[in-house]
């Protein structure tokens, strides 16, 4: 039976021991509770249907037969906008990512995690509706700048510019063509953010440009 804090999860992934193993993970963490465990997007669409309430939280794997992850999570952001969706995937490629993203996932995650980051992830999109797992892998100076950003750390017009177009399946080659600037022009944007917004990856630093408010993604 469900608390009255409890908050609630579906999973959809085509390997049913694993959908079973997770939802049971899931149950072990507290304040959660899986409700929902489908191994098709079909099926999923149809159990969401006749839930008396849907999950909060929705994790999503992307190699799926029939309807694949990205348009499982255009589905069901449409249908259910406030289901907050958290791929989760073997791909590590900066364009499943993205793909995921743009497609209404506010947290990617690979299936390699542990158990306690993964805990760590659903807390956060349940308090934040976000989570970026880069911001783990940095050092403690990014702690004490996140709230206290200083003048010199604003992004330039056209690093903002640079910055959405990496939202984007664009490759950084492609992306200075669109800007009519050289790779190695390119190249420092890139780095030049990494810097301000303390990130690591091109994944990090655009699910950082969507936390700040930078940047929007547009399906």
């Amino acid at each position: 039976m469900l608390g009255p804090t409890n908050t609630t999860v579906g999973i959809i992934d085509d390997h049913q021991l694993f959908v079973h193993s997770l939802g049971r993970l899931v149950n072990s963490f507290g304040g959660f509770e899986t409700i929902i465990e489908a191994h098709s997007g079909e099926y999923l669409l149809k159990g969401l249907a006749n839930l008396p309430a849907v999950p909060d939280i929705l994790l999503v794997d992307i190699n799926m037969p029939g309807i694949d992850g990205v348009h499982i999570a255009e589905a069901v952001t449409k249908q259910y906008p406030l289901v907050r969706l958290i791929a989760l995937s073997m791909n590590d490629d900066d364009l499943s990512i993205i793909s995921m993203l743009q497609a209404g996932c506010c947290a990617y995650l690979l299936k390699g995690i542990a158990p306690i980051e993964l805990e760590r992830a659903l807390s956060e999109v349940r308090d934040t509706g976000f989570y970026n797992g880069d911001s783990w892998n940095i050092n403690c100076r990014r702690l004490a700048q996140q709230h206290s950003r200083r003048d010199d750390s604003r992004l330039s017009d056209k690093e903002l510019r640079f910055l959405q177009l990496a939202c984007s399946e664009w490759t950084y080659k492609e992306i200075a063509g669109r800007m009519n600037l050289s790779e190695r022009t390119i190249d420092g944007y890139r780095e030049s953010i990494f810097e301000k917004l303390k990130v690591q990856s091109r994944v990090g630093m655009v699910l950082e440009g969507i936390r700040l408010k930078l940047i929007r993604m547009e399906r």
